[in-house]
């Protein structure tokens, strides 16, 4: 099982941004295609956007254009650049596989966008 450091996080003005950071640790990083989520206050947690082994990735509509995930295979980790944030962008944001049967969950980094 992976184990999952995400941070990053903070308070930003709505159009400012945000780089996050995911270190995975515990497992074969590449072996895995990489995701980010979110879960809001009241809220399922959803995938916002996923880093795949074999495909572009890809991104949820709310996102599109404005958020950018990559991975770097050599340092273990995932990021997301957040640009021109929203306040519906306000969540906890977590990293984990893109799989129906996710590592543990880190403890996530808190994202809030207010002005």
């Amino acid at each position: 099982q992976a184990r999952l450091e995400e941070s990053g996080g903070g308070l930003v003005q709505p159009g400012g941004s945000l780089t996050l950071s995911c270190v995975v640790s515990e497992t074969i990083f590449i072996d895995w295609s990489w995701a980010w989520y979110r879960q809001a206050p009241g809220k399922q947690r959803e995938l916002v956007a996923a880093a795949r082994n074999d495909g572009p990735p890809n991104y949820i509509d709310s996102v599109k254009g404005r958020f950018t995930i990559s991975r770097d295979d050599a340092k273990s980790t995932v990021y997301l650049q957040m640009n021109n944030l929203k306040p519906e962008d306000t969540a906890v944001y977590y990293c984990n596989a893109d799989t129906n049967f996710p590592h543990p969950w880190g403890q996530g980094t808190q994202v809030t966008v207010s002005s």
